[in-house]
C-alpha cells in the first residue's frame, strides 16, 4: 500500500523559481489613501520603508498577459476553466465551485531604499491646448533601475503537469522579453521592466530526499539561464500558439530647433524652467527624455483634428474614444471608461545640448517688457548627433486605425505635429530630413513597412498599395460601425 504522504492531493512536484525584476522605465505602484505631500504616493513597506511590488499586481499582471497570448488582445471576462490563465491562477466557475490557483506569488520589497523621482501632470482642453483648471497633479515615481527579487512556487499536479509547465513559460517569458509593464499608466511608458536571469529549483515530492529539501528550503537541483523555457524543459513547439494582434510603429527623427517639457528645477540657483529628466540604467545622472504622456497627448489632439476632417464630429469622438481611450465628465461616466489601445513608450532623447534662455513678458499696449516677468528656461537643442525615436503599439488594430496612425507619422515626418510645451514659438518640431521608421503589423501574418529618409529622398520598401488602402479606410469609416 503507497504511504498516504508520497500523494498529497496528487503532487508530485514543487518548482521554485526566482529572478531578478529590473525597471527599464519609472513607475508608479501605488499607496491608495497613504498621506503624502503628493496626490499619487508610492506603495512602501511600512517596516523598512522600502517599494512593496505585491504578489496581487504580479500575477495580474502576469494573468492578464497569458489571457491576451491565448485569445487575442480584449478577451471575454471570464476564463474557460480549461484555459491556461485558468489552470495557472485558478477560476470560479459557479456560486459554489472554484478551483484555486496552484501558482504562489510572493510580495516583493526593492532590493534598497527607493528612489523616487517626481512627474507634474497637467489635463489639457482639446479645444483651446491650454490647461484645465483644478487639474493638475504630481506623482511618485520609482527610478529606472530600481530591482526586485521575484519568488514564484509551482505546485505540480501530476495530470496537469504539461498543461502547468506551459503556462507557466509563456507568462514568465513575457518578464523575460519585457512584454510586460507594471503599475499605473503602462500605456503611457510607465513601468516596463525585464528579468533577464532565471533560477529554478525542482523537488521531486514521490520521494523523501525530495521532500525533505523542500521542507528544509534547499536549493535542490538548481539551475540557472537567461531563457525560463529551457530551464522548466518546455520547448517553443510545445506553447500554445500566439494569438495576439498588434501594430507598431518605431521612427527616430532629427531635432529642429529646441524641445521643452517642463519639469520642477530642483536645485535653488536652477533656471525657471528645465526639460523634463530622468534616470537610467547605466546612466549617472538623469539624462533628458520624452515622456509618453506629453507624446500620447499631442497624438490624441492632433489625431482627433483628423479625424473631424474626414468624418462627422461625432463618428471622429467615437473612432478616438475607441483607439485612446474615452475622457470622462463625471463619476457616472467614469465607470466606462477602458484602456487605450495605443500604447506610448517613453524614450531617451540622444546627445542634445542644453542651454539656458532668458525670456520677457512684452506689454502688449507700451510695447515695454512687463513688470518682474523676467524668467529663464533651459530646452534641449538639437545638434547633428542628437535623435529622438517614437514608439508606437497599437492593440487589435483595424485598419482605419493604422490609417490614422500613418497620417500621424507624416505630419510628425514634416515637423507640423509639434510635442511638448511651448509649440507657438517654435519648440518641440521633429525633422524628417534624416528619419528613419519600421512599420510592423504582428498577426496570422505579419507585414512590414519600412521608410528611410536621406537629404531629400524618400525610399519606402513594402507593400504601398497596402499602406493607401489604410489611408482609405479611414475616409470610410463614415458608412461602418466603430465598435465592430
Amino acid at each position: 500500500m503507497t504511504a498516504r504522504w508520497l500523494k498529497p492531493r496528487g503532487e508530485i512536484e514543487r518548482i521554485v523559481v526566482r529572478g531578478n525584476l529590473v525597471l527599464e522605465t519609472p513607475a508608479h505602484l501605488g499607496g491608495g489613501d497613504a498621506e503624502s505631500p503628493t496626490d499619487m504616493p508610492l506603495l512602501l513597506d511600512p517596516l523598512e520603508r522600502r517599494a512593496l511590488l505585491t504578489g496581487a499586481s504580479i500575477a495580474g499582471a502576469l494573468r492578464a498577459y497569458l489571457r491576451a497570448w491565448e485569445f487575442g488582445y480584449g478577451p471575454p471576462e471570464e476564463d474557460p476553466p480549461r484555459s491556461l490563465a485558468a489552470q495557472l491562477f485558478g477560476v470560479v466557475t459557479g456560486e459554489d465551485v472554484s478551483y484555486e490557483s496552484p501558482l504562489f506569488v510572493e510580495d516583493s520589497l526593492s532590493d534598497t531604499l527607493p528612489e523616487v523621482e517626481i512627474r507634474d501632470g497637467v489635463a489639457i482642453d482639446p479645444f483651446t491646448r491650454t490647461a484645465e483648471k483644478k487639474k493638475k497633479f504630481d506623482v511618485e515615481l520609482l527610478v529606472a533601475g530600481t530591482t526586485f527579487p521575484l519568488t514564484f512556487e509551482l505546485r505540480v499536479l501530476q495530470e496537469r503537469k504539461a498543461e502547468l509547465l506551459n503556462a507557466l513559460t509563456v507568462a514568465l517569458g513575457g518578464l523575460e522579453r519585457g512584454e510586460i509593464s507594471i503599475g499605473k499608466r503602462k500605456r503611457r511608458g510607465y513601468g516596463r521592466c525585464r528579468v533577464e536571469k532565471w533560477e529554478v529549483c525542482c523537488y521531486d515530492l514521490t520521494i523523501p530526499e525530495g521532500l525533505i529539501s523542500w521542507l528544509a528550503g534547499e536549493e535542490s537541483e538548481k539551475k540557472e539561464g537567461t531563457a525560463i523555457g529551457q530551464l522548466l524543459g518546455v520547448a517553443d513547439s510545445q506553447l500554445p500558439p500566439d494569438r495576439r494582434r498588434h501594430f507598431t510603429l518605431k521612427a527616430t527623427f532629427s531635432l529642429d530647433g529646441s524641445l521643452l517639457i517642463r519639469s520642477e528645477p530642483g536645485e535653488p540657483d536652477a533656471p525657471d524652467m528645465i526639460h523634463l529628466h530622468s534616470k537610467r540604467r547605466g546612466k549617472s545622472e538623469p539624462v533628458p527624455v520624452l515622456s509618453g504622456t506629453s507624446l500620447a497627448g499631442a497624438l490624441r489632439a492632433r489625431a482627433l483634428r483628423i479625424a473631424k476632417t474626414v468624418l462627422s464630429e461625432e463618428k471622429a469622438a467615437e473612432l478616438i474614444a475607441d483607439m485612446f481611450g474615452p475622457r470622462y465628465k463625471d463619476e457616472n461616466e467614469r465607470r466606462q471608461l477602458k484602456a487605450s489601445r495605443l500604447l506610448v513608450g517613453e524614450t531617451v532623447i540622444s546627445e542634445p545640448r542644453e542651454l539656458v534662455q532668458s525670456r520677457v513678458k512684452i506689454d502688449r499696449f507700451t510695447g515695454g517688457s512687463f513688470p518682474a516677468a523676467l524668467f529663464s528656461e533651459q530646452p534641449v537643442f538639437g545638434t547633428v548627433q542628437t535623435k529622438v525615436t517614437i514608439e508606437l503599439c497599437l492593440l487589435q488594430p483595424k485598419e482605419h486605425d493604422i490609417g490614422l496612425l500613418l497620417l500621424l507619422l507624416k505630419d510628425l515626418w514634416t515637423g507640423d505635429l509639434p510635442v511638448g510645451g511651448e509649440a507657438g514659438i517654435g519648440r518641440g518640431r521633429l525633422r524628417g530630413f534624416w528619419a528613419k521608421a519600421e512599420l510592423v503589423c504582428h498577426g496570422a501574418q505579419n507585414e512590414k513597412w519600412e521608410f528611410v529618409q536621406n537629404g531629400g529622398k524618400l525610399s519606402v520598401s513594402g507593400d504601398v498599395e497596402r499602406l493607401e488602402a489604410f489611408v482609405r479606410a479611414l475616409g470610410e469609416e463614415e458608412k461602418s460601425e466603430i465598435s465592430e
